[in-house]
């Protein structure tokens, strides 16, 4: 099984990476194979709604969205990891994630998802659940631990010393690796959940 880890921080060795390395040490455990990929250091612009990702299966914008999106196709889990800034996700993060669930045209239903938010105090509940709505308009189960998935943490590697944050980190990833092997278990022995015509309705009409 695969595990799509996504950093959004623009430090690479700062606290959402201390925080997704500490789950990573337990998928690695469990047999899990893993990639980590920074893209809160990236030069990503947002949706222009230009609708072309629908003719070409792929965003018009060819930059790390599009080189990701194979790697998100091919895994069985994604987790989004961010830190906090005013009381919400990395925007460098939201462009990319908002552009790659956009512009993907494969199913992502049953692939599991989990949101990490790293902040030095407030907004982590506020980031966590903005990051938790690409997966639940998605399909996605959601990957809950202990406690909302967070860690404490201003400079690089303060993290390290949010005993319970990190508990927290080993608990969801443990949680995760088996929610995806049940679910890859229900799929064989029942499939996926059949799928209705969408209907897509405005407020106007």
């Amino acid at each position: 099984m695969k595990i799509l880890m996504i950093n959004g921080s623009p430090r690479p060795n700062g606290n959402t990476s201390l925080a997704l390395r500490e789950m990573e040490t337990i998928f690695k455990a469990e047999g899990i194979e893993t990639e980590i990929i920074q893209v809160g250091n990236k030069a990503i612009r947002g949706c222009i709604a230009c609708g072309k990702c629908a003719e070409k299966g792929r965003c018009v914008f060819d930059d790390a969205v599009n080189e990701i999106a194979p790697k998100f196709e091919a895994c069985d889990g994604l987790v989004v990891g961010s830190p906090v800034y005013y009381a919400s996700a990395n925007a460098t993060l939201v462009a990319f994630l908002t552009r790659l669930f956009f512009s993907t045209p494969f199913d992502k239903t049953m692939k599991v998802g989990a949101a990490v938010a790293v902040a030095r105090r407030g907004g982590l509940s506020a980031t966590f659940d903005e990051l938790n709505k690409f997966f639940t308009i998605s399909g996605m189960p959601v990957a809950s631990s202990q406690y909302w998935n967070s860690v404490h943490g201003r400079e690089p590697g303060q993290a390290a010393q949010d005993a319970e944050g990190l508990q927290t980190m080993r608990t969801l990833a443990r949680n995760m690796t088996f929610l995806m092997r049940s679910i890859q278990l229900g799929k064989e022995k029942y499939g996926l959940p059949e799928r209705e015509k969408f209907q897509r309705t405005n407020f106007i009409h």
